[in-house]
């Protein structure tokens, strides 16, 4: 960012004026309070190293828990009927599922690419063959997506909303085919790769409400737009993105994501997105709470016991799981597993549900 644009930000954030600037081909109004809460956001992003070094163990149970949450999450937003819990286990049984419901291939494609950014983002540029190659992983499970599936659009396409009654509602229309689409991506890599001057943070809330915009593939734009908001955070240092999950943000509130979208579009081009990035920004802010609030539980939970340690994990990573199950796998006394999770249970850690041999254990 110049000297110049600090300077007036700090103008804006003491004065409490608004200062419209445009960015790409976007408009936006910077007042004293988004002002405010993207300096929130930054400032927690500041202190994350040293919290990171306090909370090692925990974060990685918060990873595993928040990548479910994602998957289920966003492809829900797009119609899917999976559960969380339902997610979890199809991600555990992948090995040896055939995926040959099409909610099961999106939430597997969906897992794939989530878990080739979070292990890759340093890697991965912000270009045209790169997102080309996360829609290939995002669509790789579908046989009817074999005809468009990394390559742009060939039939206009419009964003539709799935309404709770069961049917669609279109929200904006979207830019056409072929040479259109193909000119719009170039110019928005070109812009993001080269601005210098805008913050990180709203490059990134700005290039996936354009890249919605454009919603340049045949299908899977809005989980590729939510994966590549998670890629754009994480490669500017919002390491802590992966321990809390962004799509079950958007998922709670998800006629507020389709309403803003809508009637922003409305005045495209040129139009003004300060109520997208306060939304973006809210969602963020609501996020940092939530990953603190788990870690601040964690901390106060009563200590278990090394054994109990060893079962939870599993469940962590084997939702659904019964204690015969526990036992097998963690060679353990069938009397003892099941001692453990009853105090488990009683601590508020972990759920159980069903009956007799059809329990299952579940992480609260």
């Amino acid at each position: 960012m110049s000297l110049n644009h600090i300077y007036l930000r700090i103008f804006a954030y003491i004065y409490g004026y608004i200062m419209s600037i445009k960015i790409h081909t976007l408009r936006l109004d910077l007042g004293m309070k988004l002002m405010t809460e993207l300096s929130k956001i930054d400032r927690f992003d500041a202190s994350w190293a040293s919290i990171e070094k306090r909370e090692g163990a925990s974060l990685k149970q918060l990873k595993s828990i928040a990548t479910v949450r994602s998957v289920g999450a966003s492809t829900r937003i797009e119609g899917s009927k999976m559960t969380d819990d339902e997610v979890a286990v199809l991600i555990e049984k992948l090995a040896i599922s055939k995926l040959e419901e099409r909610d099961e291939q999106e939430v597997i494609g969906y897992f794939e690419a989530l878990d080739a950014i979070t292990e890759n983002y340093e890697s991965i540029g912000i270009s045209e063959s790169q997102i080309k190659n996360l829609h290939k992983i995002l669509m790789q499970h579908g046989e009817k997506d074999s005809w468009h599936r990394g390559d742009y659009k060939q039939v206009s396409n419009a964003v539709e909303a799935n309404l709770v009654d069961g049917t669609k509602q279109i929200v904006f229309r979207t830019t056409e085919p072929g040479l259109a689409t193909q000119d719009a991506m170039m110019m928005l890599f070109d812009w993001y790769n080269t601005d210098k001057e805008t913050i990180p943070f709203v490059k990134a809330a700005l290039f996936v409400y354009e890249f919605l915009s454009i919603h340049p593939f045949q299908d899977g734009n809005g989980r590729l737009s939510r994966l590549l908001g998670s890629l754009l955070l994480l490669k500017n240092g919002y390491s802590w993105i992966q321990y809390v999950s962004f799509e079950h943000e958007i998922e709670s509130r998800k006629s507020e994501y389709y309403k803003i979208l809508m009637q922003t579009q409305r005045h495209r081009p040129g139009e003004n997105v300060t109520e997208w990035l306060a939304f973006f920004s809210s969602c963020m802010i609501n996020i940092q709470e939530q990953l603190m609030n788990k870690l601040e539980e964690g901390r106060t939970v009563k200590p278990i016991s090394q054994r109990d340690k060893r079962i939870l994990f599993f469940i962590q990573n084997h939702a659904g799981c019964s204690s015969s199950e526990i036992a097998k796998k963690l060679d353990m006394a069938l009397p003892t597993v099941k001692k453990s999770l009853g105090e488990l249970v009683s601590k508020g850690i972990i759920t159980k549900e069903g009956q007799g041999k059809s329990t299952g254990y579940f992480v609260e």
